[in-house]
Parts: structure tokens; C-alpha cells; sequence
């Protein structure tokens, strides 16, 4: 019997008529810092001054062991790769502001004295990817990205031109120690299934 719909255009291989998902989309997100950043101050102004964000990339060191006529592989220590996190740098001071009080913790430029452990400047920052609805009983969340240990590792005061219309920004390269990916109810999903059962700990120490 001939094929007239490929599953309604989802093309499913398994001849079950489903359609497509809806995907989640790039521009409906938020950024939020829950605790450090620039000494603990309120961070609402970063949140509402965000442009973008990339989201985390980790890699796995490959270790190649030798066998009889082969070579086989196994993965080694992970790293996270730095996200970038640009920001419109508004009229009030309160982005440049904040990102100085992040800076001045990780280094004091003026007295040049450096912290004598990562606690005392290290910060949270929580990535949502939101499902497009308007909030008026609960935000509507997908899924978040918690990278924890986070501290600034470089920090771009963008260019000012007379040639120029656009906003002026800063862009932060945010360093990270690790990283959960929780769904919409806290538990922390693939690949960190391994993790399942402790994901209601995981999940209350992440919202405390």
C-alpha cells in the first residue's frame, strides 16, 4: 500500500501516523543569577538587559589504549567549554555596574589582592528555555541549565562608534565548573540519567 502522508509530514520510519513536535525556539529563554554574582545584589537588571546566550558544550578527553591489532577508546575527564553571555548596557549604570562589583570580587584591581577561596566570588547562573506563554499563573519552563562554580573569565566593554545606531554592550566569557540540565519538574534529565535517583535532592538544593 503506497505511502501518501510519510506519517503527516513527520516522516516516521516506524509507520505510525504522528506529526511533527514543536521544537523549542531560540528566542524564548531567560537568564537568571540566583546567588553570587557581583557580592549577592539583585541581579534583575542582567536578567532584563540579556541579548544572547550559547548554551554549554562539554567534551570528553579521549584515552586510546592498545590491543593485540587494535586500538580501542575510552573517554576520559570532561571539561565545559565557557558559554558567551552578551548584554545591552543600559543608561542607569546597573548592568556595568554589577559586572564591575563581579569583577572587583574575583580581583581587586585598586588594592591588587586576589580572594583566598573561589566562594567568595564564584557565582550560579540558571538558563531557562521557556514554552512561550505569558506567565499569569507560572512561568512556563522547558527545561534549565544550572552551571555552578561560575566566574567571569573575560570581559568585553564593547566598541563605541559615530558610525553606529546600535546599543552599546558587554560581552562575558563565563567560566563554569559544571553544569545540570533539570525539565520542566526539576529532574535532572538525559545525559545525566545516572544522576535519577538523587534528582530530588539535586532539585531542592538547586532551587534553594
Amino acid at each position: 500500500m503506497p505511502i501518501t502522508s510519510l506519517g503527516n509530514m513527520s516522516v516516521d520510519a516506524q509507520g505510525e501516523n504522528s506529526s511533527l513536535l514543536m521544537p523549542k525556539l531560540q528566542y524564548r529563554f531567560r537568564v537568571r543569577f540566583p546567588s553570587g554574582f557581583g557580592g549577592g545584589d539583585g541581579t534583575a537588571p542582567l536578567t532584563k538587559q540579556v541579548i544572547d546566550v550559547t548554551r554549554p558544550t562539554v567534551s570528553f578527553t579521549d584515552i586510546p589504549i592498545d590491543v593485540y591489532n587494535s586500538t580501542v577508546h575510552v573517554a576520559g575527564k570532561h571539561a565545559w567549554e565557557p558559554v558567551t553571555l552578551n548584554l545591552r548596557d543600559d543608561i542607569n549604570h546597573n548592568v556595568s555596574k554589577l559586572v564591575g562589583k563581579q569583577l572587583q570580587s574575583q580581583f581587586d584591581f585598586y588594592e591588587q589582592s586576589s580572594p583566598t577561596s573561589g566562594q567568595d566570588y564564584k557565582f550560579r547562573m540558571d538558563i531557562d528555555v521557556l514554552d512561550g506563554g505569558n506567565g499569569n499563573t507560572a512561568t512556563g519552563v522547558l527545561e534549565t541549565w544550572s552551571l555552578l562554580g561560575c566566574y567571569i573569565e573575560n570581559a568585553a566593554y564593547n566598541q563605541l562608534a559615530y558610525s553606529a545606531s546600535e546599543a552599546v554592550t558587554i560581552t562575558l566569557s563565563i567560566r563554569f565548573d559544571n553544569a545540570l540540565q533539570t525539565d520542566e519538574s526539576g529532574n535532572v534529565t538525559e545525559p545525566w540519567s545516572t544522576f535519577a535517583r538523587t534528582a530530588g535532592t539535586l532539585a531542592s538544593s538547586l532551587a534553594s
